[in-house]
């Protein structure tokens, strides 16, 4: 499969609107190995934001706009980030009658690569993209020792007494399963149950640091370990990384909330 995977290989950059650029990528496998069938522990979606979107109207002026696609979380494919990149960029130099028209052609071929229905959103670069911040406390200050650099769920634990917060960390890094390029970014936990030992957590988060995945797929493993080994009743993991090629992907998993606002952190 990797072998046709658009990242990695050297590729031309279409401007012109090229739909069979986009590349499917089944979930099953990551999933399997997690030992996830249907029956999801979660829900939620990947939020995706694509920073660099633009085409033509129909006067040969060039658009832009800010591009919010969430895709959901039990969709069999998600889609190649790189596969993704090229498609967008091959509406430069295609023109549209506004918004709306690029806007339904988007959505409909996500929707038809991936096997679900996507949502997607366009905003103008005057909209509202303001800073946010993560909610809770940040971890990144704990008291621990890391010399763990691949996903060791044996560094999480728990105290005796309960607690409902949440907690989040800057220090998220994996590496792409392709290219081993690194994947940078912050992750938020929140959860209801005995409290989890922030120590650990942060011991935990900076295992990733040299495993090899895709973003959704690390989130999952996240979800899927903390559930595990510290047995909350509630669990959100909520992971939003930098943007490469213009578009950052912010993973949302959940066994009691919604899917959250689209925040943009500080270094997105």
């Amino acid at each position: 499969m990797t072998d046709q995977i658009p990242l990695g290989q050297a590729t031309s950059y279409p401007d012109h609107y090229s739909p069979d650029l986009l590349y499917a990528i089944a979930r099953i496998e990551s999933r399997e190995a997690l030992g996830l069938g249907e029956e999801l522990p979660f829900h939620g979606s990947d939020i995706w934001n694509a920073w660099e979107l633009t085409w033509l109207n129909l006067d040969g002026v060039p658009q832009v706009a800010v591009a919010d696609i969430r895709v959901p979380a039990t969709s069999p494919n998600i889609v190649e980030s790189k596969s993704l990149k090229l498609y967008l960029g091959s509406f430069a130099m295609t023109r549209y009658s506004g918004t709306d028209a690029v806007s339904a052609i988007i959505r409909q071929d996500l929707t038809d690569c991936i096997g679900a229905e996507v949502s997607v959103a366009l905003s103008g670069v005057d909209g509202d993209h303001a800073i946010h911040q993560l909610p809770g406390n940040c971890i990144d200050a704990s008291p621990a020792r890391c010399e763990a650099y691949d996903i060791d769920p044996g560094l999480l634990s728990t105290r005796e007494e309960t607690a409902e917060e949440s907690l989040h960390s800057h220090l998220l890094r994996s590496l792409c399963p392709v290219t081993d390029q690194p994947d940078i970014g912050s992750v938020l936990i929140a959860y209801a149950g005995r409290r989890i030992d922030p120590a650990g957590l942060l011991q935990y988060i900076v295992s990733y640091r040299q495993h090899n995945d895709f973003h959704e797929a690390c989130v999952e493993r996240m979800f899927v370990d903390i559930l595990e080994k510290c047995q909350p009743q509630k669990l959100t993991v909520y992971a939003a990384f930098q943007r490469r090629g213009g578009i950052d992907i912010n993973p949302f998993r959940s066994n009691f909330e919604d899917d959250p606002p689209n925040l943009r952190l500080w270094r997105q």
